[in-house]
């Protein structure tokens, strides 16, 4: 049996809606599922051949070997081009007919059409869809008009979702016809930024500079999955299965000033590097005076790394690809209680996410503006890079503009660049400004490798919380999305030892962890990662959040190689007699203001916090902070001087006895880097903030 969406029809305010609202990414086993289909039993290789207006493309999708996966089980979305539209397509390549196309030709058309996710227009709301095609690229997504002024989804900025046969399901899938063939492109990101001539000074910096020659890599050509096994873990009650990654890529990210932002902000005309450079010396001076006097330092030497332009373009890429705005920041979600962001209450604080740049221990802040207060009129939803607007300081940020042009293209094989409103650098301001601040960060994003390969927020997370107790699915293409581990030397800046494993668990929303997801070391592990940087020298805690429970175990952790304190034993809480035991309510909202900064004084003493209130776990009827639970804590692991010119390492030894609980569970839901300006408050009456 299949089925078909209910053909109610989207109005230009739903559609609207969708697109600037909290809508999540498609789900093919939604409970809500019965919202949107109906049941008449058809496959996706049906649909193509019982009808005469999809008969060429189903003709490139049979010459492709596809059709066979099309008629099986699964969760496909599927966009279907007319015969005019195929035929358009060939009068543009200069082809006459189908025949005078390679059998390889159909494979990558066919490929780009095809997606392994069922999304209703609906669920079309972000800049991007969720699921990469089968060639492994991400469709841009946004909000358009049809010649009839409907309000459809539109596909690269160009491709047209039918308004009249859109949405329309069948047992394995969804269809959505389409008005156009759609390309995407196969050039490297160099040769995309080369082709705009919007953007011809920071090219021309780019290439004078030298760092175009750091942005060249595309994958990994060792990188093999069917080299390794999966994995068969048990986590808490949990019997789950691993994968690898199915890729190893490599990308950038790129933000960019046009031409018409330096030259109607800054006064510097298209081309004109000099004055380009003499506003980055202006910028990086007072961030590297060691350097002003460097022989690097000066124009004739834009190649050196001390060069101020040459860091002024660095910090411009990030170290990953990320096909749209919706990498830049955690998941939006619109979920029973979840309205907004993926576990973070929005009334409190914006969902923020941290990114290494190409610029040597250097990260830039990306926040999505959704707190109502504090964000100014027509901003909300809208992201910034190095925004800070609090009680403290009220520093705009710069805007990243998430528009999908039609020309020129914005996405390679191995980046994809946006558009920025205003100058971004790593500039003093910033530094002792907006980053001196806690720097709060999902070890999803501590790690590029996993928002670099797209499987950050992979899978359905609104399932019942976990596969089968004695039967994991470990089915090719799992029925609610994989969980994966990492070999050694998969993530750079990792060493561990041969007999553990690192795994990261998919998002779930009913689990004890930020975002729904978390990573977990087993085995005789001995395993060192190199921290993110921090933006200054001087005195730093680095934290882990975690959730305590009776089937983990027990490590030692290390900073530099240097080891500090006493063993962290995950299945003690804060209710444990090393801790608090039962002084205080373990409700943190009963507490009165003064009873919060007592009980932080005296968990700071034993180098703990609690978790903060601004993040909770939620199911679809209710959601509890992280500071409401006593399992759900803070770990100092260290508390010392750092350099901000050297790489870090925290390191963890495995110190229970025997195969403690889960083969020695050990869990990094997520890292805080806390510079002594705001974990130094030690006066009566006062604390850290709670958020």
């Amino acid at each position: 049996m299949s089925y078909n969406i209910k053909k109610s029809g989207v109005t230009l305010a739903m559609l609207l809606m969708g697109f600037m609202g909290f809508v999540v990414s498609s789900c093919s086993d939604d409970p809500d599922s019965e919202n949107f289909y109906t049941f008449t039993g058809e496959m996706a290789s049906d649909y193509l051949t019982s009808r005469r207006q999809f008969s060429e493309f189903t003709e490139i999708v049979k010459r492709a070997g596809l059709m066979d996966l099309l008629s099986t089980y699964g969760h496909y979305t599927c966009f279907v081009p007319s015969n005019e539209a195929v035929q358009a397509f060939l009068q543009k390549r200069g082809v006459q007919s189908l025949d005078q196309l390679t059998d390889a030709d159909c494979d990558t058309i066919a490929r780009t059409h095809i997606v392994a996710n069922m999304y209703t227009t609906m669920e079309m709301n972000q800049d991007r869809l969720a699921t990469a095609n089968l060639l492994g690229r991400y469709l841009a997504t946004s909000a358009g008009f049809d010649n009839d002024s409907n309000a459809v989804v539109v596909l690269e900025g160009l491709v047209k979702i039918s308004f009249e046969q859109k949405d329309d399901s069948v047992e394995n899938g969804v269809m959505q016809p389409v008005d156009m063939v759609i390309e995407k492109s196969n050039s490297y990101i160099t040769d995309l930024l080369r082709e705009n001539p919007k953007i011809s000074t920071f090219y021309s910096a780019l290439v004078a500079t030298d760092v175009i020659k750091d942005v060249m890599l595309v994958d990994d050509p060792t990188w093999n999955p069917r080299d390794h096994e999966k994995y068969y873990y048990r986590s808490h009650t949990h019997s789950e299965v691993g994968w690898v990654p199915d890729t190893k890529k490599y990308g950038y990210t790129f933000f960019i000033e046009t031409d018409s932002v330096l030259q109607e902000k800054y006064g510097i005309a298209p081309g004109d590097l000099r004055a380009l450079y003499e506003k980055a010396c202006e910028l990086y001076d007072p961030v590297y005076p060691q350097d002003v006097s460097a022989p690097g330092h000066s124009f004739e030497n834009l190649k050196d790394s001390v060069n101020p332009l040459h860091r002024f373009i660095q910090y411009h890429i990030l170290n990953k690809y990320c096909a749209g705005t919706s990498d830049l920041t955690p998941m939006e979600v619109n979920y029973g209680p979840a309205n907004g962001a993926f576990g973070i209450d929005i009334t409190m604080i914006n969902p923020t996410d941290w990114h290494y740049t190409l610029l040597p221990h250097t990260m830039m802040k990306v926040e999505q503006l959704m707190v109502n207060k504090l964000i100014g009129e027509g901003k909300r939803l809208q992201r910034y890079i190095n925004r800070r607007y609090d009680g403290t300081f009220k520093i705009e940020g710069t805007h990243i503009d998430p528009t999908i042009e039609k020309e020129p293209v914005h996405d390679a094989l191995n980046g994809h660049y946006f558009y920025i409103d205003d100058m971004i650098a790593f500039s003093s301001e910033v530094q002792n400004k907006v980053q001196n601040d806690r720097i709060r960060m999902d070890f999803t994003t501590v790690f590029p490798e996993i928002i670099g390969n797209g499987i950050r927020g992979e899978g359905n997370w609104r399932d019942d919380g976990h596969d089968d107790d004695n039967h994991p699915d470990d089915s090719a293409t799992p029925k609610n999305g994989r969980n994966y581990y990492f070999p050694m030397g998969y993530l750079d800046g990792v060493t561990f030892s041969a007999n553990c494993h690192f795994v990261l668990r998919r998002p779930h929303a009913t689990y004890w962890s930020w975002q729904g997801d978390e990573m977990n070391i087993f085995g005789d592990y001995d395993f060192t990662f190199r921290l993110p940087p921090i933006p200054f020298s001087g005195d730093w805690q680095v934290r882990l959040g975690f959730c305590s429970i009776p089937t983990r175990g027990i490590t030692q952790i290390y900073f530099d190689g240097v080891p500090q304190g006493i063993p962290l034993d995950m299945t003690k809480d804060l209710n444990s007699d090393y801790y608090i035991g039962d002084r205080y309510n373990t409700s943190y909202e009963d507490l009165s203001d003064e009873q919060k900064a007592e009980e932080q004084k005296i968990l700071k003493l034993l180098g703990a916090y609690r978790g903060p209130k601004s993040i909770f776990c939620f199911s679809q009827s209710s959601k509890t902070p992280f500071s409401n639970t006593t399992g759900t804590y803070r770990r100092i692991m260290c508390q010392t001087y750092m350099d901000a010119t050297k790489d870090h390492f925290v390191r963890f030894r495995v110190a229970s006895d025997g195969k403690q609980g889960n083969n020695n569970e050990f869990m990094l839901d997520y890292l805080e880097l806390v510079p002594k300006s705001i974990y130094g408050v030690d006066s009566d009456g006062e604390m850290e903030d709670d958020l």
